[in-house]
């Protein structure tokens, strides 16, 4: 793996593991839930740990999806620059890049 795809992942890996690091958002469906199934959820995107090439070709660890309370769940993460209006010119470099994660339903994406 090349260093810049393993600077990006370990910048991804540590959003998941603490999401006030960066931004996160979830949407309806996912609100609709509940506040104990959205805790749930984000416990889960924590301790994700199921990437294989077929839903990480690029082994950023940027997406993932599991099951929770029988929904498909899939969380996002996508770079953009600090003013959160464009994709980030490097994403592996923190201090041009804002990291956004978004869960969702499947029927959502």
């Amino acid at each position: 793996m090349n260093p810049i795809t393993q600077r990006i992942r370990a910048l991804n890996d540590e959003l998941r593991h603490n999401l006030p690091l960066g931004h996160a958002v979830i949407t309806t469906g996912i609100a609709a839930l509940g506040p104990e199934a959205v805790a749930r959820i984000v416990k889960t995107i924590t301790v994700f740990d199921d990437f294989c090439h077929a839903n990480d070709p690029y082994a950023e660890h940027d997406f993932g999806s599991f099951e929770a309370d029988g929904h498909v769940i899939f969380f996002k993460i996508d770079y953009f620059d600090k003013d959160l209006k464009y994709h980030s010119p490097d994403p592996a470099d923190p201090t041009v890049t804002q990291r956004v994660i978004t869960i969702m339903l499947a029927g959502e994406y």
